[in-house]
């Protein structure tokens, strides 16, 4: 017999009479990785994401006039106006007046520099 042949032959054969071929693993360890797998996941990935959305979301209901702001284009202008209908909020940025939506908002300024309030 040719060697490939034989090592085909040895592939229908039955396992060996030593091993374990009885005995079936738990399925809790099969499953146990993937689980491990969601729980990072979660910890790494989802917490922190939904903790910044609450922080933005509590940023955005603070917002009033009179604020120091910062957009995520980095125009940093103080609030006119906010328009809780529209999600739109009034800056004026030196001689500029101009409208942005609320989202756009990153970060509120204090008076001081030393203190901020960022998303």
């Amino acid at each position: 017999m040719h060697v490939n042949s034989f090592s085909g032959l040895l592939a229908f054969a039955p396992p060996p009479a030593g091993s374990q071929s009885g005995q079936q693993q738990n399925p809790l360890f099969t499953f146990l990785p993937v689980v491990a797998m969601v729980v990072i996941f979660y910890f790494i990935l989802i917490r922190p994401q939904q903790q910044r959305t609450k922080q933005q979301a509590k940023l955005l209901s603070a917002l009033k006039s009179g604020d120091k702001v910062i957009t995520s284009a980095g125009i940093v202008g103080t609030v006119v106006t906010v328009k809780d209908k529209d999600n739109t909020v009034t800056l004026r940025s030196g001689d500029a007046k101009f409208e942005v939506t609320k989202a756009s908002i990153t970060e509120i300024r204090a008076d001081d520099a030393s203190t901020t309030t960022t998303s």
